[in-house]
């Protein structure tokens, strides 16, 4: 399985962009999916998950401005992010596992498969 994301680039802040992440594969529909974020000078932090069906799971920090959404005809996941703070600013991942434990949703360690990032930044 090979992940790749993109969409990443500079935007103002209270500005949005879409992220999407694009997965190899016949059988995306049966991953569960997450994004994660690294801001520099500090550790890989959890962002929005979706599970196969669909269920999603969100950081407080993100609630209420970013959705992630899938399009299993297309392998691809998206992050659309709105409201976008300097403090979004990062390196975005997206990762990928069969058969996630809810409970495990926000963890990195629980996800098998990883892209490459993209740079986000956000300026005030």
């Amino acid at each position: 399985v090979q992940l790749q994301a993109s969409g990443g680039g500079l935007v103002q802040a209270g500005g949005s962009l879409r992220l999407s992440c694009a997965v190899s594969g016949r059988t995306f529909r049966n991953y569960d999916m997450g994004w994660f974020r690294q801001a520099p000078g500090k550790e890989r932090e959890f962002a929005a998950a979706i599970k196969s069906n669909r269920d999603t799971a969100y950081a407080q920090s993100v609630k209420g401005r970013f959705t992630i959404s899938r399009d299993n005809d297309r392998n691809t996941v998206y992050l659309q992010m709105n409201s976008l703070k300097p403090e979004d600013t990062a390196v975005y991942y997206c990762a990928a596992k069969r058969g996630i434990i809810t409970s495990s949703m926000q963890r990195d360690d629980a996800y098998d498969y990883w892209g490459r990032g993209t740079l986000v930044t956000v300026s005030s």
